[in-house]
């Protein structure tokens, strides 16, 4: 009996971790392309907090679903739910928060290579 249970809280505890690793790199590969701080900061901020208040605001339910689906904080948010059925799968979403974080990582390390090097 105690499987089952482990397993629904299993998926949440070591999505969340996965999550913040993730979000952290994001962080990092978005300070390294701007090389400044309060930019950086600025910048992660609004896409952990703005992103959603916009989609809220979207009336289009395709456009809600989709920018939904695909903004790096919904999408990773979604492995720690334990519902049936979230708008996208919880390791998808996951998924998508590391296609990000590869994205800021990779232009992170272009910009570094060419400016600084």
């Amino acid at each position: 009996m105690l499987l089952p249970a482990y397993h629904a809280t299993a998926r949440p505890a070591v999505g969340s971790v996965l999550y913040l690793v993730l979000i952290a790199l994001l962080s990092l590969g978005l300070a390294t392309v701007m090389r400044s701080p309060a930019a950086a900061i600025g910048t992660v901020l609004a896409l952990l907090y703005a992103v959603p208040i916009i989609v809220s605001v979207v009336t289009d339910p395709t456009w809600h679903d989709r920018i939904q689906k695909y903004a790096p904080v919904s999408a990773g948010l979604a492995v720690q739910s334990t519902a049936a059925d979230p708008l996208i799968g919880p390791w998808k979403g996951l998924g998508v928060l590391a296609l990000w974080t590869l994205a800021a990582l990779l232009a992170g390390a272009i910009t570094l290579q060419r400016r600084d090097a």
